[in-house]
């Protein structure tokens, strides 16, 4: 399990780390403003509030992709999906009202799979449509990760 975390976060970093444009410039600025030069010299990768809550989401989305598949008990809304209103963000100018408009979309097909547990499918694919239509727009990199939680 640690391993996984370990390979997951490393593919988070790569991930995060892309920028829309191929300028290096531009997108070794954009990283450093997410790091920190340990005392060896090494440029240590440090997430913003938002990229760890999105990594804490897919997790939990993981699971629950499992429990809907297996016809288990959803269990309730994690309430922490909220934060995504309020989370710091790498670029603070990302938070504007396309975000926030598909952030509501995603909170509400979540809502929805706890409420209506008979088309969780649905609700939960749904949810997924909404993180890649937000990162089609904001943060490209996490969208094919974000595509093998569709349930078919």
């Amino acid at each position: 399990m640690k391993q996984f975390f370990l390979i997951l976060t490393f593919a988070f970093l790569v991930i995060s780390c892309e920028n829309k444009s191929n300028d290096k410039a531009t997108e070794k600025e954009a990283c450093e403003s997410d790091s920190k030069v340990n005392k060896d010299g090494f440029e240590m990768y440090e997430m913003s509030e938002m990229a760890a809550l999105m990594e804490q989401m897919y997790v939990d989305n993981q699971r629950l992709k499992e429990r809907i598949v297996k016809g288990d008990t959803i269990g309730k809304f994690p309430q922490h999906f909220i934060k995504i209103h309020k989370a710091v963000m790498t670029d603070e100018t990302d938070k504007d009202a396309f975000f926030n408009e598909q952030a509501a979309k995603f909170i509400k097909a979540q809502e929805l799979i706890y409420e209506d547990p008979k088309n969780a499918k649905e609700h939960f694919n749904n949810g997924i449509d909404a993180c890649i239509k937000c990162h089609e727009v904001k943060c490209g990199g996490p969208i094919p990760k974000i595509k093998k939680l569709y349930i078919e």
